[in-house]
């Protein structure tokens, strides 16, 4: 396996796993969850998901040929009307990830040395997706900690429940 077909295994990897963890989120939770804010200046889980949305059509859109802030991207728009329901939020939620996920795709020897544009500054394409994984997974943890706080003791865990090391561990080491 070529470095860059490892690198993308490696990133496709670790993106699909912050999206699932999300996805994990959301199941636990309704429309009404979805839209909870701790304070007024606050972001609700459907205004931090039309974020990363409004972010990833951006950045990952013609990846290799624009720069990754748009000028059609209203960032600040995406802080206020929140998706009305869940349905909705999923649909763009996915449409966000089909464009990272294709872009992520379309990587390889060829271009993998081509200099990506944010915000008019030059990244390497490491740096480039290296640094919207970062975002993304900040985001995420915001979205899972929510539904954390708003379920309680009904919250089903998205890795290792609390007191279940030593059974994970000894299911994965056979000891």
């Amino acid at each position: 396996m070529s470095f860059v077909d490892d690198y993308k295994e490696s990133m496709l990897f670790e993106f699909n796993r912050n999206k699932t963890m999300a996805e994990k989120t959301f199941d636990q939770l309704t429309n009404e969850d979805l839209h909870w804010t701790y304070g007024e200046a606050d972001n609700s889980i459907a205004i931090i998901v039309k974020h990363m949305v409004g972010n990833m059509l951006s950045r990952w859109t013609n990846f290799f040929t624009e720069d990754g802030e748009k000028e059609w991207r209203n960032r600040e728009s995406e802080f206020v009307a929140p998706y009305q329901n869940k349905e909705e939020m999923l649909l763009h939620w996915n449409k966000g990830w089909d464009c990272l996920f294709t872009a992520i795709d379309n990587i390889n020897e060829d271009n993998f040395n081509t200099k990506i544009k944010i915000r008019a500054v030059e990244h390497s394409v490491m740096a480039a997706v290296s640094r919207q994984l970062a975002h993304y997974a900040g985001h995420i943890a915001q979205i899972a900690y929510i539904g954390r706080m708003l379920k309680g003791k009904e919250w089903q865990s998205l890795s290792i429940p609390a007191g279940k090391s030593d059974e994970f561990n000894k299911k994965m080491f056979g000891k």
